[in-house]
């Protein structure tokens, strides 16, 4: 007997059976990693960086599930930041980073090769250092020996499930260093927005009032074209195309307006787009989608990009969806639409037939360099 897409999500057995590393279940640990992340911030000992001052910069060095933290402190920060805000993914660190700058290294394992030579680099040309992963690891003991502080953190699982745990420590440090202001509330809202989200999300609920499933049978045998409407969204963007290769093994296109507007459009005349809606032609085999995460906090001139964007899209025949966060502060929108974009993913991968656990292809790249 032939299980549907649709079946295999609304069926509980099923849904079970085809995820046996409990990704639904680490999704949804998000709200429970935001209050873990500030107490275990709060109690580490922080004196000397804060003593110190702002820092020129702050250069967060991560890669993967773990460096996307540093894109989202970059876009919680925003454009006001007193300084700038840098999200390396490499092993060097910039040329001009040294002894004014703060270089906050993120592994979740506190392992990852790149993470490590950057945050040696970081103590040899005596930056600031902060260290945030896995306790006991190799970046514990780099900190270790340059007598700077160590945020541990407990994985969810996997690294790509613990963003939360992995960012709000930066952004509890940055908030300490007087970079943003953030309500009181802030992390307790972005918490109970994840569980709101959780809730609406959760296995047992059916795909037809399911906005994860739902979502993910919508981008089944699709193309998405992710674009966000703000830096905030940007990173949205950026994680809900990351998190589409990790958890359904699945391309995707992740852009930001209105940037996106200057090259990606282009993409909606080519191979890819059906042709004009109303035209007959059968189309491409695997269609674009165009996916706009809106920020209530878009620039006037980009909400007019992203409905133009969308008419376009519409009268080449590429399906639009449209997804909106919610919230007021920065933590609060992000969390509207990452919780949305995780569950979303791991649902799609589990509709093709798809393990989202395992990474495969990553591991047999690491076993090939190593």
């Amino acid at each position: 007997m032939t299980v549907d897409a649709q079946e295999r999500l609304d069926n509980g057995a099923l849904l079970e059976e085809a995820d046996p590393a409990g990704m639904l279940r680490q999704v949804a640990s998000s709200a429970a990693q935001v209050r873990t992340a500030v107490r275990a911030t709060e109690e580490t000992d922080l004196g000397e960086i804060l003593a110190v001052g702002r820092p020129r910069a702050i250069v967060v060095t991560g890669m993967g599930g773990s460096g996307v933290a540093g894109d989202v402190l970059a876009a919680v920060c925003g454009p006001g930041c007193p300084v700038q805000v840098v999200a390396g993914h490499d092993y060097q660190l910039p040329a001009w980073v040294g002894a004014a700058d703060l270089v906050i290294a993120v592994s979740c394992s506190g392992g990852t090769e790149e993470t490590l030579e950057a945050a040696a680099a970081a103590v040899r040309r005596g930056c600031r250092l902060i260290g945030v992963g896995g306790e006991g690891s190799p970046l514990a003991a780099i900190a270790q020996q340059a007598r700077a502080p160590f945020i541990g953190v407990r994985s969810a699982g996997m690294p790509r499930s613990t963003l939360w745990g992995l960012s709000v420590p930066l952004v509890v440090i940055a908030s300490r260093l007087g970079l943003l202001e953030l309500p009181a509330d802030a992390y307790e809202s972005a918490a109970a927005e994840l569980e709101r989200v959780s809730h609406l999300c959760r296995p047992d609920s059916e795909a037809f009032v399911n906005p994860a499933k739902s979502l993910a049978l919508e981008l089944s045998g699709t193309l998405p074209m992710i674009w966000g409407t703000s830096p905030l969204a940007g990173v949205a963007a950026y994680r809900f195309a990351c998190q589409l290769n990790e958890n359904a093994k699945y391309p995707a296109v992740a852009g930001v307006l209105p940037e996106a507007n200057h090259n990606q459009v282009v993409a909606f005349d080519g191979p890819f787009a059906p042709g004009p809606s109303g035209s007959g032609a059968s189309g491409p085999a695997v269609p674009l989608r165009l996916v706009l995460l809106r920020d209530s906090r878009e620039h006037p001139q980009v909400a007019r990009r992203r409905e133009e964007s969308a008419r376009l899209a519409a009268g080449r025949g590429i399906l639009v969806t449209e997804l909106a966060a919610t919230g007021d502060s920065p933590l609060e929108r992000l969390a509207s639409l990452v919780q949305l974009i995780d569950y979303a993913t791991v649902y799609l991968g589990i509709a093709q037939g798809i393990d989202p656990g395992p990474v495969a292809a990553i591991a047999e790249l690491k076993a090939r360099i190593a």
